[in-house]
């Protein structure tokens, strides 16, 4: 069963009670939710994940709700929580459904010390994975839309899991996130992609999420082999500019973004080390998607 499966009534209904157990790749997280923007957000990007309906068995188990206070009805607010506890400070109650992404992001990158975890998103073509680590504001998530709007299959936008063992890098495709002035440029390049409302003022300004293509869903479960390290930037006018990155350099720039690199140790270094051997090492300059979208289909023909 998928989520698009569930009537929007029982969807709410679910949410409200038992949960929802939704699977992202390999992690599977038991919602409960009574907000209905959480239950519009839920059927709006993750119409394609699966539902869990015989499993007794969660990662996470997690609620985005009022807090007991008298914000829940003066200037509403919500909460995160995990197994009962709220690991942030309550948000506007606009902002559920993108505390709930945050939220996520932060029960994988805090607990799912089984994988390499590194601060990046990551496309692939053919079973071959291009990594783009980098800060907020970088443009990686625009340049990651893009790329899965035009044939690249999204692994994930904000957080890319390595099989220190394999060096496979594990899928888990959840909705993309845009911010401040990227939301219109992914509108006005791709009319047919899925972005859900605008939210406004929150502690990344302006936030859109695109709903991740059905493509990259259901490939979930196949890994893909780590090809090419590319860190992004964006500059307004400039033309796109492909350059050989030092694997030492680029060694360290994962090493920086990793959530949990030390924490494994001599296994940690290991893992890193071989993804950086399997890649190609480069940073990248761009100005306009569509210079920026026929670099990265060179680089898929050449590899």
């Amino acid at each position: 069963m998928i989520v698009a499966d569930l009537p929007p009534v029982e969807l709410a209904r679910q949410l409200a009670g038992p949960g929802v157990r939704l699977r992202t790749g390999p992690v599977v997280t038991e919602i409960r939710s009574r907000l209905s923007e959480v239950a519009q957000g839920l059927a709006l990007h993750y119409a394609h994940h699966s539902v869990e309906t015989t499993a007794d068995f969660a990662d996470f188990h997690v609620s985005v709700a009022p807090p007991a206070t008298l914000r829940k009805w003066v200037r509403p607010q919500v909460l995160f929580e995990l197994d009962g506890k709220p690991p942030f400070l309550p948000l506007p109650r606009d902002q559920a459904f993108p505390l709930l992404e945050w939220g996520l992001n932060w029960c994988v990158s805090n607990h799912c010390h089984q994988y390499l975890i590194v601060h990046a998103a990551v496309v692939a073509r053919s079973g071959r994975a291009a990594l783009l680590p980098g800060p907020s504001g970088s443009g990686k998530s625009t340049l990651c839309a893009a790329l899965v709007n035009r044939g690249w299959v999204l692994l994930s936008d904000e957080l890319t899991l390595i099989e220190p063992v394999t060096g496979n890098v594990v899928a888990l495709p959840r909705p993309v996130s845009l911010k401040n002035a990227s939301i219109e440029v992914i509108r006005g390049a791709f009319p047919r992609a899925v972005l859900g409302p605008v939210v406004y003022d929150t502690t990344k300004g302006s936030v859109a999420h695109m709903k991740p293509p059905a493509e990259g869903v259901c490939c979930a479960l196949e890994p893909a082999q780590p090809r090419w390290i590319i860190l992004p930037r964006y500059e307004a006018g400039a033309a796109s500019r492909l350059s050989r990155l030092p694997k030492g350099r680029a060694f360290m720039q994962l090493a920086d973004n990793s959530f949990n690199y030390s924490l494994h140790g001599r296994k940690g270094f290991a893992a890193l080390a071989q993804t950086i051997d399997a890649c190609d090492c480069h940073e990248f300059t761009y100005g306009a998607l569509d210079d920026a979208m026929a670099v990265f289909d060179e680089l898929a023909r050449n590899a």
